[in-house]
């Protein structure tokens, strides 16, 4: 008994081109004007429902049953063939690259094999919006996503079926949809990658397919009516059109799962009207175009990822990130669209037709055919070998962290270190875990029996930079200042933490309070906690422009706890991301306009030494530790040697206003 072909559907092709598009643009061009490409894939979610759901249904109307070994095995010559060569392919090309980008690259092959892509990866608590360190084979999470559903599905349609009504079938579909939805808003607001890649969660996409298929009777034909001709293209244009507009809203992530449920039944209604008989729009969404794309997404979507990160990174050294230069993006755009033109043609289409078992024998038969074609099948095979090899050696050469994750763990340990050592005295007598008393207060008189304790002294430099004076009594100019780092409390985020051992060598005593992912806003509520401790020393560091835009009224009330007589020293931002200028901007727009507060510009100080940071280009290594350190220290010199100037043209003036009155009485 023959198997039913899959239905041809007018327009879905087309729609497939558009989906795909969709998700390539968002990550090639990730500045562009689809801030919410992602919801392609809730398009190809709903295809899919409604595509399997159709031929399930016309396979039950023509056989009286649905023949499982054969449904999995067409899913098999669709799907792995291409799956195969991408994961080998490009897990090759990460090996040879070497470093970050092979980080975890064990557990996403194991993932990509086993179409369990999307669990590994909460599992492994990765982050499908993180750009710092984006995993190679990250958008096989919605591969696995499907294939879940095509083993579950075939077994669970029997029971829908029971229900004798299709409109009452659709309502129990989409009353499954609601609830995949709901669970995703719950989930959401704890844990979006979770939400995202979750199977459970981003379900409501395929079952509006299953309701629209099991609704209008996919598998029979539907009555012609003006309706369908005429009022349902036009709907389903107007919602195409609002499906764009959905994929270019900004912050669309942070809306899951409204912008994907928004888009997933917007594609119902471009699917309806497409496929409705004698509708123009699936004749308007079939132009060859579109076609070509929409028979080749499959490929497209698998290959276009890895070649984005694997250009970027040999483009600009860096990873994905929100500023891809133009050139990297159309260079993997063109290699997508090429490599999977080949893929289709010599792999996946003659997987398609002949099987597995029929794909073997026919390049066993050009091993026995003429010396052209001989070479050809020694060539793939070879090709083969090699890429399978080089998986293995990627695998193997995996690092267990990434170089950012390293040398923050080795600031981490840094701190922890300093914690629990003796503490070793300072120059002052004061231990390096003690704030340093006001040194003015214990320095000695100076030879011209001047107190340190003077009121007339700008207080905190203490008297390692005070103004010495000649033999005639004529103040000399102050020695440069170094600030002891016992009087030093720095708050910041993961690059100061990277920083810690930097910075403890540098300034040594330094108060160190940092941590990842930390941002203005809590910085705010560490600074007013230190200062009613009576912790905060004289000099207040802050280091936290990496992980978003400034919060204005954070920073204020951070300068309103540090108060007017000690110093905020505003540490700017270094790194690939599209707010860093305007963090920058922001910061040194402060420090202008409020007395007491100066910048250390560590983006200009580490601008010429890229190869001091991670493989993120975000956080520093050891040297690009001590030049965080030093921008820092040099900073905090500044203002000293500022307050000693002050101090030696004071002295100065008193000196010759001395001399004058002796040389006039």
């Amino acid at each position: 008994m023959t198997t039913p072909t899959a239905p041809r559907y007018a327009g879905l092709d087309g729609l497939r081109a558009v989906a795909v598009l969709l998700v390539v643009l968002y990550h090639l061009f990730p500045a562009w004007f689809l801030h919410s490409g992602f919801v392609g894939v809730d398009v190809f979610f709903v295809i899919s429902g409604f595509l399997i759901t159709s031929l399930l249904l016309r396979e039950r109307a023509a056989t009286g049953r649905i023949a499982l070994r054969a449904f999995w095995t067409r899913r098999a010559r669709r799907l792995l063939p291409a799956l195969a060569l991408v994961v080998t392919v490009s897990a090759t090309l990460a090996w040879m690259v070497g470093g970050d980008v092979l980080v975890g690259l064990g557990r996403q092959v194991l993932g990509a094999a086993t179409f369990s892509y999307n669990w590994t990866s909460i599992g492994a608590g990765a982050s499908y919006f993180g750009s710092a360190e984006p995993e190679l084979l990250r958008n096989l999470w919605s591969l696995a996503v499907e294939e879940q559903f095509y083993v579950l599905w075939p077994l669970l349609l029997p029971v829908l079926l029971l229900v004798r009504r299709p409109w009452l079938r659709a309502l129990v579909a989409l009353a499954l949809a609601a609830a995949s939805a709901l669970w995703g808003f719950a989930v959401a607001g704890d844990a979006l990658t979770r939400a995202y890649y979750g199977t459970d969660t981003h379900a409501f996409g395929l079952l509006i397919g299953v309701a629209l298929a099991v609704g209008t009777g996919a598998g029979g034909r539907r009555p012609t009516t003006g309706w369908t001709r005429v009022g349902m293209p036009v709907a389903g244009a107007l919602a195409l059109v609002a499906l764009v507009a959905v994929a270019s809203v900004p912050g669309g992530a942070d809306l899951y799962p409204a912008v994907p449920l928004a888009a997933s039944l917007l594609t119902a209604v471009v699917i309806a009207a497409a496929t409705a008989p004698g509708a123009w729009l699936g004749r308007g969404l079939d132009v060859a175009p579109l076609r070509w794309i929409g028979e080749r997404s499959y490929g497209i979507y698998l290959w276009h990822w890895p070649l984005v990160v694997l250009v970027t990174l040999a483009a600009t050294g860096a990873f994905v990130d929100t500023a891809i230069p133009v050139a990297a993006g159309l260079a993997a755009g063109v290699l997508t669209l090429a490599l999977s033109a080949v893929s289709y043609r010599m792999l996946e289409q003659p997987v398609r037709r002949l099987g597995f078992a029929g794909a073997g024998r026919a390049v066993m038969a050009r091993l026995r055919s003429t010396p052209v074609r001989r070479f050809g099948a020694i060539a793939s095979l070879t090709a083969g070998l090699l890429v399978v090899g080089g998986t293995t050696a990627a695998v193997a050469a995996a690092p267990a962290v990434s170089s950012s994750e390293a040398v923050v763990e080795a600031g981490r340990q840094a701190l922890t270190a300093a914690s629990v050592a003796p503490a070793s005295p300072t120059g002052d007598g004061v231990s390096d875990a003690a704030p340093a008393p006001d040194a003015a207060a214990t320095a000695a008189p100076d030879a011209a029996g001047t107190d340190a304790a003077d009121p007339d002294r700008l207080s905190g430099d203490g008297a390692d930079n005070r103004s010495a004076t000649g033999a005639d009594g004529r103040p000399r100019p102050p020695a440069p200042a170094a600030v002891d780092g016992t009087r030093v409390t720095a708050v910041g985020d993961s690059v100061m933490l990277a920083s810690a051992a930097g910075l403890l060598a540098r300034l040594p005593g330094v108060q160190i309070d940092a941590e990842v992912s930390r941002s203005m806003w809590a910085g705010d509520t560490i600074v007013q906690q230190l200062a009613a401790q009576g912790a905060l020393r004289e000099y207040v560091v802050v280091g936290l422009g990496t992980n978003g835009p400034i919060d204005a009224q954070a920073l204020q009330q951070i300068y309103d706890a540090v108060g007017r007589d000690r110093t905020l020293v505003l540490v700017n931002a270094a790194a690939p991301r599209d707010w860093i200028p305007g963090v920058n901007s922001d910061l040194a727009a402060f420090a202008a306009t409020h007395p007491g507060v100066v910048v250390a510009d560590w983006a200009q100080a580490i601008a010429p030494h890229p190869d001091m940071l991670a493989g993120d280009r975000i956080h520093p290594g050891p040297q690009g530790g001590g030049v965080y350190a030093d921008t820092v220290a040099a900073a905090i010199d500044s203002v000293a040697n500022q307050r000693a100037e002050v101090r030696y043209q004071v002295e100065l003036i008193r000196w010759a206003a001395d001399e004058a009155l002796r040389a006039a009485g």
